[in-house]
């Protein structure tokens, strides 16, 4: 058998079982092929780490309730060698439970659940809790005396009082009773508002919770201030003194308990992963309901890890990218200064914006060959020469984060994104393409990596191509198939028709 009957019947092959996999997750599974009407779905990971001191184990978290429009959908938890409960307390509030009797080596433990937002607001009706005083010092009770009254004097309620209590944290503009109560206080600056607002005779308690950012990892849980005025509660953020809760804040927990208790554990902490999936909730409830029996869905991607999940929701986009690559230079004959530069910069673009990342592209490596061209001059081998240009490109990118930032332009301060190395190797290619080749070469192969890449990022940031390789990855088999096919062309390019146009003519 030839080569080529051997790559065709290897492609065949490829391609009838990355369809045939897609095919069977959309009738069997119910996976939808078009994105169509969506909700937002949103998987958070909390992950506990902890060290073994010794003796028997105890690690307890409290798990979130629906609240604030809110949904639950599905929970699960990873506790391998742990015995594992669920209890409920007679308020309703659930905390699970971990318990083991030995254990010798650092454990982690996993709770994953999926949400999603109604068309419902409001944390609803909860307990007034009592107020207790703080017991202070003497200074710090005499401090405490002349802050309370000059906030209760420029205040018309409870809630302007937060509120103005808020602002001076903010805005950096404490007077010297506030800087006093704010120094060395041992629970830390949240700590000093409730003390303030329980001096004032205010009820108040924390809202603990998430701030949900799509593919964020190790994110710590936030605080809210939530203060009782006029028979309601009304939310506060510490860090920006507004009033209300913020859309993309997941409630975690009301009241002053702590999220989470470890015994016979030490340098215990508690972070999260996020990732936001936009699969219908029908769709989901039905993937969620059928896993157990669904042996593809035991082994996809939706059985990872959060963190990883939004690791893999970037990777699987750069393959598109590479066919894109592909298709520019085997069928329109694009020459690019390499073959995954340019996928590499797409990814860029992804992080920056097209035009941010466009504009912080030319300008580092128009400096960057300047620079290069200096060093050439002196004769440097070739690994000076390129550990001298990558440390040149990190200060540029550091300098235009540090412009950008003073002149109002926050997207360049996602230039770290950019590959850096990759950058220094094209500057290094560029040179020596300039010397060997001459200016020409150079403007056609980085302006043929620049379009390749624009167009990369186009089809890498389509919703439906987002879709379809998250929830489809199996199609990246079939697009092995693709590529291996193009792989075996030998025909004209588009270009080549257009270089050889006049011997078209002689020809008629």
């Amino acid at each position: 058998m030839s080569s080529k009957m051997q790559i065709m019947v290897v492609a065949g092959i490829l391609i009838a079982i990355g369809l045939g996999l897609t095919l069977y997750k959309r009738f069997e599974l119910g996976f939808p092929l078009l994105p169509g009407a969506r909700q937002d779905v949103w998987t958070l990971e909390s992950k506990i780490t902890f060290n073994p001191t010794g003796g028997p184990v105890e690690i307890s978290m409290v798990l979130p309730e629906p609240r604030a429009g809110w949904v639950l959908l599905d929970e699960n938890f990873a506790s391998s060698g742990f015995g594992f409960s669920i209890e409920t307390s007679p308020d309703g509030s659930r905390r699970a439970k971990w318990t083991r009797q030995t254990l010798e080596r650092p454990a982690t433990l996993y709770y994953k659940l999926q949400t999603y937002r109604s068309d419902e607001f409001g944390l609803g009706a909860s307990p007034v809790p009592e107020i207790v005083p703080p017991e202070l010092t003497e200074d710090r009770q005499a401090a405490m005396n002349r802050v309370v009254a000059k906030l209760h004097e420029r205040s018309s309620g409870p809630l302007s009082f937060t509120e103005l209590l808020l602002l001076q944290l903010v805005n950096d503009n404490m007077d010297q009773d506030t800087e006093f109560l704010f120094a060395g206080h041992e629970f830390g600056p949240l700590g000093v508002i409730m003390d303030v607002l329980a001096y004032a005779g205010i009820p108040a308690q924390r809202v603990k919770g998430v701030f949900l950012e799509s593919g964020r990892r190790r994110q710590q849980i936030s605080t809210l201030i939530e203060v009782f005025d006029d028979g309601r509660w009304q939310l506060f953020n510490p860090s920006n003194a507004q009033m209300g809760l913020p859309d993309n804040f997941f409630v975690w927990q009301r009241g002053e308990r702590f999220i989470f208790d470890v015994i016979g554990g030490s340098s215990s902490q508690l972070e999260f992963a996020l990732v936001k999936n936009t699969l219908p909730v029908k769709t989901l409830l039905s993937m969620e309901h059928q896993a157990g029996d669904k042996l593809m869905l035991d082994f996809s991607i939706y059985a990872l890890p959060v963190e990883q999940q939004g690791m893999f929701k970037g990777l699987l986009l750069i393959p598109v990218g590479a066919l894109v690559v592909v298709l520019l230079r085997v069928l329109v004959g694009i020459r690019t200064s390499g073959t995954f530069m340019p996928i590499l910069i797409a990814l860029g673009f992804i992080q920056t914006t097209l035009l941010a990342g466009l504009v912080i592209f030319l300008m580092v490596v128009g400096a960057g060959l300047w620079i290069r061209s200096y060093l050439s001059h002196l004769n440097l081998l070739l690994v000076a020469r390129i550990t001298a240009v990558v440390i040149m490109v990190i200060l540029l990118m550091a300098a235009l984060s540090i412009v950008s930032y003073k002149l109002g332009f926050n997207q360049a301060l996602t230039v770290t994104y950019l590959p850096t190395i990759i950058l220094s190797w094209t500057i290094e290619r560029m040179s020596i393409l300039w010397e060997e080749e001459g200016a020409h070469e150079v403007l056609i192969q980085g302006s043929g990596s620049l379009l390749a890449a624009v167009l990369a990022y186009l089809v890498m940031t389509m919703d439906l191509v987002e879709h379809l390789t998250f929830n489809f990855p199996e199609l990246m088999i079939a697009l092995m198939g693709v590529v291996l096919l193009l792989g075996k062309y030998t025909g004209y390019r588009l270009s080549e028709l257009y270089r050889f146009r006049y011997l078209r003519k002689d020809w008629q």
